[in-house]
């Protein structure tokens, strides 16, 4: 009789654990666990979590990415609790908006995590794992209103995704891999398609919190990686670094999301004999849409294309009048899959439509090939590092100043994040703005990703007849002065 599907992210381990229990499942630092260890330690972080909390109460997690992190993670699964990672850098006023909004149960940052994880009891697997489509995991991203939405991912979207992932042939990740993730596990990039990957197919997981080149290729090379995921701005770091060839001398397999990678870039790591892929998606798709590991010319991907659909998801370009494109014209691009999520937190609005079909806000290309290529975004948001910044927030907290009298943001091309903020602000009659002291004060309110890179001061904005800001100008000016 064939084992019935997984419930969720942490029966995986569970399976794993029983399948290969002295293999090693997790590297952080100078810590390693088999995945009979892991599987323990899960198992007692869910006991201790449970305690005093009800089935379905928001646990948040504000963790760098690290071992602790990874078990509680599964722990709050395991235990019946929804998670909620939550970003580090986030300043007070963000953290406290989030855990308001989810009517947080508990909230767990780095100085309260080590006393709970130490009075973990030892007992019995609870087996209340969240499953189907219980919802698992609540992530925040930025709002278009300036207010961050809760995606609410179920167990189903996070298995589906990943089951996507392992379908793709020839594999892209196997039991034999080591995949580093240097990436945060709080944002779903790292959590689903490198932690929930991994403990789908039984591959060690090295994981690094904080990102520097040499010492990344170093972890690399000590621990024989053999696949990695990563963003632009770091691909682009290793390239340049002295020990690039030795930290790759192991990998078969590398993937880049956040934003398209530079042809620069790609053809760099081309020349040094290792292929570079390049991949889409968003965190309300868990996160993988595409991928150009996929089709004819996976030997040699070409740069700028995101690559077809993953096996399971299907992605159609439409125009404005919702009508399918004709080949080789722009079109918004929508998804749909097993791996979509539920909506945004509560009660699941802005969700898939009847038929199952997401918007994504992203305008997208089909080239010759079937090969899809991103060409600019419906709305305005702005990607840095691969997590979501939507101006109107940024916009929000810079116009609160009482020396601004207004303010516009947009997106700019960045060599190191693969796009950063750049803000065009407007003085008050009568006041004198400085850029550094106006930072200052947005870094009160905004976490260290979502602040502007440049903050211009301007005499005035274009607008148009009706009064809106063309943003479009802005775009080239921004562009213009990046590069």
């Amino acid at each position: 009789m064939s084992e019935p599907p997984a419930k969720g992210p942490s029966d995986l381990l569970r399976r794993q654990a029983a399948a290969t229990p002295d293999k090693i499942a997790l590297v952080d630092g100078d810590t390693r666990l088999s995945f009979a260890e892991l599987d323990r330690r899960v198992t007692s972080a869910a006991l201790a979590l449970g305690r005093g909390l009800r089935t379905g109460d928001r646990v948040a997690l504000q963790l760098g990415t690290g071992a602790d992190l990874v078990l509680l993670y599964l722990g709050a699964l395991r235990a019946g609790l929804v998670a909620v990672p939550v970003n580090p850098s986030y300043t007070a006023a963000e953290i406290d908006y989030v855990l308001s909004d989810c009517a947080a149960a508990l909230h767990l940052a780095a100085d309260s995590t080590r006393d709970l994880l130490k009075s973990a009891p030892d007992g019995a697997d609870p087996h209340c794992d969240r499953g189907g489509e219980e919802l698992a995991v609540l992530l925040y991203t930025s709002g278009t209103s300036g207010r961050s939405k809760g995606a609410m991912l179920s167990a189903r979207a996070l298995l589906a995704n990943v089951d996507q992932i392992a379908a793709v042939e020839p594999p892209v990740l196997t039991a034999d891999d080591v995949l580093f993730v240097p990436l945060p596990l709080t944002h779903i990039f790292g959590l689903n398609a490198g932690l929930g990957t991994a403990l789908r197919v039984g591959a060690t997981l090295v994981l690094a919190d904080r990102f520097d080149p040499g010492a990344t290729l170093a972890t690399m090379a000590a621990e024989g990686v053999t696949a990695l995921l990563g963003v632009p701005g770091q691909y682009a770091a290793w390239l340049a670094d002295p020990q690039f060839a030795a930290g790759f001398a192991s990998v078969r397999f590398a993937m880049s999301g956040s934003a398209t990678l530079a042809r620069g870039v790609v053809d760099g790591y081309a020349e040094a004999g290792v292929t570079l892929y390049d991949g889409y998606g968003l965190t309300e798709a868990a996160p993988v849409v595409t991928i150009n590991a996929l089709g004819p010319g996976r030997e040699h991907p070409r740069p700028g294309a995101i690559g077809l659909p993953l096996p399971g998801i299907e992605v159609e370009l439409r125009d404005g009048d919702d009508e399918p494109v004709d080949d080789g014209d722009p079109g918004r691009l929508f998804v749909r899959g097993a791996n979509l999520f539920s909506g945004y937190w509560p009660d699941g609005r802005e969700g898939p439509d009847a038929h199952g079909w997401f918007g994504t806000g992203d305008i997208a290309v089909t080239d010759e090939s079937g090969q899809l290529h991103l060409v600019g975004r419906s709305s305005e948001l702005v990607i840095v590092n691969g997590f979501n910044v939507y101006p109107a927030e940024v916009e929000a907290v810079l116009a609160a100043h009482e020396d601004v009298a207004e303010v516009a943001v947009v997106g700019v091309p960045d060599g190191e994040t693969g796009e950063a903020v750049h803000a065009f602000v407007v003085a008050a009659v009568g006041a004198t703005l400085q850029p550094d002291e106006l930072l200052a004060t947005a870094a009160r309110s905004l976490a260290r990703f979502k602040l502007p890179k440049v903050i211009e001061i301007v005499a005035q904005l274009p607008h148009t007849v009706t009064g809106k800001i063309m943003k479009w100008q802005l775009d080239r000016e921004a562009d213009g002065a990046a590069r």
